[in-house]
Order: C-alpha cells, then sequence, then structure tokens
C-alpha cells in the first residue's frame, strides 16, 4: 500500500471513531464495493450490521452511522422540513462525509451501495437525491424522501440507471404509500431504475421476502464473479 493510500485509510478510521460509525465487513483497502447501512430511530448502528450476514456479498466494507440519541431527526419525515431541522442537515452532512472519505480511500461512487430501514431508508433516499450520480444500488426498507411538501430545488444530479428498491406495507402507518410513489417517480425521472414494492399488511420491520428481493435484484450475480 502506497503512503497516500495509508494516510487516508487512517484518515478514515479517525473520522469513523469521531462520528461514531460501525465498520465491519472486509477491511477497506481489500474491499471491491462499500455499504453504508443506516439505522431507523430507536435503533443503533450495531443493531443494523448482522442484517449484512443475510445479503450475499463479498468484499464489501461496511459502514453504519449512528445517530445521536438513536434518531436523526426529531419528528415525522412528512412533517415541515423546518420541524426536523437542524437535526436533519447534520445527518445528510454526516453521510456525505461518510461517502467523500470512502470515495478518498478508492472505493468510487458506482460502488457504494445504500442500505436503510424507516428512518434510515428516509435518509438513505433522502441523501442519495439530493446527491445523483451513478452508485451501486440503493435499497430502502420502507421510507421516503423527506418533507411535507418536498423541495424538488434540492434534487439534483442524474443517477446513471442506478438501481433503487424502496419497499413498503400498504399500509404503513409511518411511512404513507402515496410518499412512496412519488418519491418513486422523482428519481425514476433522475435516471434511476425503480422498483417499489408494497406488501399488503406488512407489520413495520424487515421481512425475509424483502431480503431475498433485495438478494435477487442485487446481489445474485456478484457472488463467485
Amino acid at each position: 500500500m502506497d503512503h497516500l493510500n495509508l494516510l487516508l485509510l487512517n484518515e478514515i478510521h479517525m473520522y469513523t471513531h469521531s462520528k461514531h460509525i460501525v465498520t465491519a465487513g472486509v477491511a477497506l483497502e481489500k474491499a471491491k464495493s462499500a455499504m453504508i447501512m443506516i439505522h431507523g430511530r430507536g435503533a443503533s448502528a450495531e443493531s443494523m450490521v448482522p442484517l449484512a450476514q443475510y445479503l450475499q456479498i463479498e468484499d464489501v466494507a461496511i459502514f453504519a452511522p449512528q445517530a445521536s440519541k438513536h434518531s436523526w431527526y426529531p419528528t415525522s419525515f412528512i412533517e415541515p422540513v423546518e420541524l426536523n431541522q437542524p437535526a436533519l442537515d447534520s445527518a445528510v452532512e454526516l453521510i456525505d462525509g461518510l461517502v467523500k472519505d470512502i470515495i478518498s480511500a478508492g472505493i468510487p461512487a458506482d460502488k457504494i451501495y445504500f442500505l436503510g430501514f424507516s428512518q434510515g431508508a428516509c435518509l438513505s433516499l433522502e441523501y442519495v437525491t439530493r446527491n445523483a450520480r451513478k452508485y451501486a444500488g440503493i435499497i430502502a426498507f420502507t421510507g421516503g424522501l423527506i418533507g411535507k411538501d418536498l423541495q424538488m430545488e434540492n434534487y439534483k444530479g442524474d443517477f446513471g440507471q442506478t438501481t433503487i428498491l424502496i419497499t413498503t406495507s400498504d399500509p404503513d402507518f409511518h411511512v404513507p404509500l402515496k410518499r412512496v410513489k412519488e418519491s418513486a417517480a422523482i428519481m425514476e425521472k433522475m435516471n434511476a431504475r425503480i422498483h417499489v414494492v408494497a406488501y399488503p399488511g406488512k407489520q413495520h420491520t424487515i421481512t425475509n421476502e424483502e431480503i431475498d428481493l433485495a438478494n435477487d435484484i442485487f446481489f445474485k450475480d456478484t457472488v463467485n464473479n
């Protein structure tokens, strides 16, 4: 490893330590891709990481950031944005800093996956749509874009046919299906390949069926390649 890459890896270690970002999977210097796993309200970074063992992934460096007081923003994601500030902007900035450091360490954006659940799914979708480009893939287990009225001026870029999976329940107490579909339409116009699946009567959790679907869409051809 050259001196520059060693310095970059040391910077990532310092950043993840200071921001309480749990790491797992393959060491970054050996990884072929990275996955950012974002927990839901009341959960933790540590609770997200075990989910990776059910995904058919190899050679992936995993990063799971921890929200302050276990919440990325204080109220519902469909409340006016100002009610979730400044926490929302801080959360977006944290994810942005992590993405930039992963890229600086040698993993390009098109090799970075995002996976989030509930509030973490909303934050994942909000971040990538504000910073649209070609990513490895986005998995949003029950989520949508954030705000009572979506601020279209925030959403910029071109997804370059990035595949985005959004699953939800029909109905879901926290995430209206209408907002899921509205979010998907915006991302599709920004050149994303969208999969939306609503499971009738599903509880507000991640099911085996959703994990199997994510494996089929994103990872079935990656193992042993």
